[in-house]
């Protein structure tokens, strides 16, 4: 059980070249970079795996500059009261052009025309007719009129779903969670498939945009090859782990599935026939790693000077205006009554209550309640020890 004061500067570690228009956000006289340090405050991190990593008692916070946080051990950082950050929404916009570039591309079979052309060096004055002669093993497929499916309508794939409308696609999407916000984004014209089993037998073209985790593992695999038009292309820039690279194998060598794009390759992707191994490129812009890291970077902030949280994978978000009042955060297990212990605690010492979050997720909660009154040192020390000795609190901060 840790108790974390903000009182001093803070040290802000990075484990990846983070952008400097993030870094940015930290350079002021309250906060110190310093990437040696055993003992920061706060981590950003982009694809370094942090999974071997021993985690300080005095880290608070870690951000991702970006959306996966598959390299961040985030089960251990909730035990341990670290909040776990990422960017949702940031590379959005690469993302989906380079999807888009991928399924125009694909449909035309751009990149085998392109690796079959730089085979004719050398053969000076007959590469125009060698040209002419060789195009047609190349004739591709036009993607208007024929039907796109958007597996996952967050950020990315709801705009993925819209500019391919705008390319008169037909669009249908599934998505059992989409959420309220995207919901609005989302045009109208899209179709809503009310199962996976709908998507994968109407689609030319399939678009996967969803996060791997226990129920999304393997989800491209025999049976649902099975269902899928022959020769449909299926486009995978979320996870590898999200497809069985068995059964693509065999669904490739069969024609069941006439195109694989994937973001993510290995020597199996690289010996599957008709698979186009993509070399990570989808977020790798220089304005996505700039939206990324000032993204993740502010969030820290937000969250090491008020305690507000947004954009957390393991804690909840919650959020309160900031008014310079003492305000104490608490996380804390899920448990009954937690709340009044804490009110309790606070009003041992007589202090009154300005105003007052809680917010749970799952087994865990985050507390916030700023104090209507001058603390000083003293104070807040017996106050934190107070709350730190109830049952269930993880970690105490007073801000």
């Amino acid at each position: 059980m840790n108790t974390l004061t903000l009182d001093k500067v803070k040290t802000i570690k990075t484990l990846n070249n983070i952008a400097e228009s993030g870094l940015n956000v930290f350079k002021n006289e309250n906060y110190n970079i310093d990437d040696e340090s055993e003992s920061p405050d706060a981590i950003v991190v982009r694809s370094f795996n942090m999974h071997a990593i021993e985690f300080d008692t005095n880290l608070k916070a870690i951000a991702r500059a970006g959306a996966g946080v598959n390299n961040i051990p985030v089960d251990k950082c909730t035990e341990q009261g670290i909040v776990v950050f990422n960017t949702p929404g940031a590379n959005a916009n690469a993302v989906k052009e380079i999807v888009l570039t991928a399924l125009m591309a694909s449909s035309r079979n751009l990149f085998a025309g392109v690796s079959w052309t730089k085979t004719l060096q050398g053969k000076g004055e007959q590469v125009p007719s060698l040209v002419e002669a060789g195009k047609k093993q190349f004739v591709g497929k036009e993607i208007k009129g024929k039907k796109l499916g958007v597996i996952g309508l967050g950020a990315i794939g709801a705009l993925v779903a819209n500019d391919a409308l705008n390319l008169d696609m037909d669009v249908i999407g599934y998505d059992p969670f989409i959420s309220i916000n995207t919901a609005w984004e989302l045009s109208r014209n899209v179709q809503r498939a009310m199962t996976l089993e709908e998507l994968f037998t109407e689609s030319d073209y399939i678009t996967v945009h969803v996060p791997l985790t226990d129920d999304t593992v393997g989800m491209f695999n025999e049976k649902a090859f099975s269902m899928m038009k022959p020769g449909v292309h299926i486009l995978n820039f979320s996870r590898g782990g999200l497809v069985n690279e068995t059964d693509m194998a065999e669904a490739l060598e069969r024609g069941i599935v006439g195109k694989y794009i994937t973001d993510f390759p290995n020597e199996n992707i690289l010996n599957m026939k008709n698979a186009v191994p993509v070399p990570h490129l989808g977020a790798s812009t220089s304005e996505s790693e700039e939206n990324c890291a000032i993204m993740a970077t502010r969030q820290v902030k937000d969250y090491l000077e008020t305690g507000n949280i947004k954009n957390s994978v393991n804690f909840p978000n919650a959020s309160i205006p900031y008014t310079g009042k003492r305000r104490i955060t608490a996380f804390h297990h899920n448990i009954p009554n937690m709340v009044g212990q804490i009110s309790s605690a606070i009003s041992n010492n007589n202090l009154n209550i300005a105003d007052m979050i809680n917010r749970s997720r799952g087994e865990f909660a985050y507390t916030m309640v700023d104090i209507d009154n001058n603390l000083n040192d003293n104070v807040i020390s017996e106050l934190e020890e107070e709350i730190k000795k109830i049952t269930g609190i993880v970690t105490v901060r007073v801000i």
